[in-house]
């Protein structure tokens, strides 16, 4: 609900109270004001959406209010009435600020169609300042001319069209985002927001508020109502990506918002409905997870609706070769290098690597790959730096490294092991302080936790 507190600042008591009886009707918050004076107490006390504002007053021209209010950065939406209207006061209330003007006496129907702009603008201004806030660069398409690709991608388009929750697993790298894109892409609701939350980098504290908002006063620190990403979302699609990092209170909270598709701020008691479409991400079994009771077994059922599992690259080696020329192409075209191909050799390498982290790191391998070939080169197995492989050589690591051994017997050590290694010897050096552990891997406290609550399952 965008808009939610309205000022009416009129003179005419006929008018104002039959103005705020038809927002109330509505389920608006109204304050009512006959002078300036009176309509500025509430304008300092609350944040407000939207202010019906008569030009001449008691004590003041309102269009003098509106000249003011610009000056805030918390400012509601003007909408500037008269029963004495011409084109130049219409004109000179727009170029002051005013959202929109209207000439007494007006129609119930004209103050719907004036609350409905309102509330579309005011939604589309916090979608935009939150994208702006969040924006990252997307990677690729669904790249591939694989079997596995190709299934993928009718699938996307198939499920795409109908407004289904769907729950897209698959390992870390393989590009589970750019499927929950395209599936936005093919949706109905493509010209609606489409709004990500990273569930795994938002601290446990947090989590509730940037699902569902919060009030003013609610907890220290939030002067001001915010919209969480479900009323940012509204009447397009979310994205819960990596959702098996939820705590099992949130895990409720989301479970009422699947079902009832409602919700309320924190700190807050109003019921506020919610029109989303879901898409989640795990790189975890999450059924696995429900047997282990980390995750609730409702909740995995309210997402697993449609369920996509997206392929690691070792399961389609004939797409490596054709992503490898394909980001060759981009990095070369986004660092002003001229390479001119792959190697015999490199492509054999190509193709003997087992890629355990998938796509994204091919894609860092191939950028680092075409940094180092130079202008007018070709891609060299030396250039790629895979495992068994002499390096270009690189500057030594920073201060506190620790640089992660091979296997015993001198076999390259699994990702997962060098993985758990370096995570350990982070944690050595810090002392056990997790938190300051965290911030040196440039990982989230719970993402931390959880890899040490998988090492003491396996035994480690």
């Amino acid at each position: 609900m965008s808009i939610e507190k309205i000022v009416v600042l009129e003179d005419d008591l006929i008018v104002r109270k039959n103005l705020e009886n038809q927002l109330r009707q509505r389920r608006y918050d109204v304050a009512s004001a006959a002078t300036i004076a009176e309509a500025q107490e509430f304008l300092n006390r609350d944040n407000f959406d939207l202010l019906f504002l008569d030009v001449r007053l008691p004590d003041g021209d309102g269009t003098d209010l509106l000249k003011s209010l610009q000056a805030r950065p918390q400012k509601p939406l003007v909408v500037m009435t008269t029963g004495f209207g011409s084109i130049e006061s219409a004109v000179e209330c727009m170029k002051n600020g005013a959202f929109d003007y209207l000439i007494k006496p007006f129609s119930a129907e004209q103050i719907e169609v004036v609350l409905k702009k309102a509330s579309e603008f005011t939604q589309l201004l916090r979608v935009n300042r939150f994208l702006s806030q969040d924006s990252e660069d997307t990677g690729y398409e669904l790249l591939g001319q694989s079997a596995a690709m190709e299934n993928l991608r009718q699938l996307v388009r198939k499920v795409g069209r109908t407004l289904a929750t769907v729950l897209i697993q698959g390992e870390s790298g393989t590009g589970k985002e750019l499927v929950a894109r395209a599936l936005y892409r093919e949706s109905p609701r493509a010209n609606a927001p489409f709004i990500r939350v990273n569930c795994a980098a938002i601290p446990e504290n947090l989590i509730e508020s940037e699902f569902f908002g919060h009030e003013k006063g609610a907890f220290t620190g939030a002067v001001n109502k915010r919209e969480g990403r479900f009323e940012l979302a509204h009447g397009g699609t979310i994205l819960l990506d990596e959702i098996s990092e939820i705590s099992p209170n949130v895990q409720a909270k989301l479970l009422r918002v699947l079902q009832e598709r409602e919700l309320e701020r924190v700190g807050g008691t109003r019921t506020i409905k919610v029109d989303v479409r879901v898409i989640a991400t795990t790189n975890r079994n999450l059924e696995q997870s429900v047997q282990r009771k980390e995750f609730r077994e409702d909740l995995f059922f309210r997402l697993n609706v449609v369920p996509i599992h997206v392929p690691p690259l070792r399961e389609r080696k004939e797409d490596v070769t054709f992503l490898a020329e394909e980001f060759m192409r981009r990095f070369g075209r986004k660092h002003g290098i001229r390479v001119q191909g792959l190697s015999e050799s490199a492509r054999r390498a190509l193709l003997e690597h087992d890629w355990p982290g998938n796509v994204r790191e091919l894609q860092n391998v191939i950028e680092r790959a075409v940094i180092l070939c130079g202008d007018g080169g070709v891609l060299e197995p030396e250039d790629l730096g895979l495992p068994g492989m002499a390096p270009p050589a690189e500057p030594a690591p920073a201060t506190g490294a620790t640089a992660v051994p091979a296997a015993e017997g001198g076999a390259l050590a699994a990702l997962a092991e060098i993985e758990k290694r370096h995570i350990l010897a982070v944690l050595e050096h810090c002392k056990g302080n997790r938190t300051q552990a965290a911030k040196v891997l440039n990982i989230s406290p719970r993402t931390l936790r959880n890899k040490l609550h998988e090492y003491q399952r396996s035994g480690n």
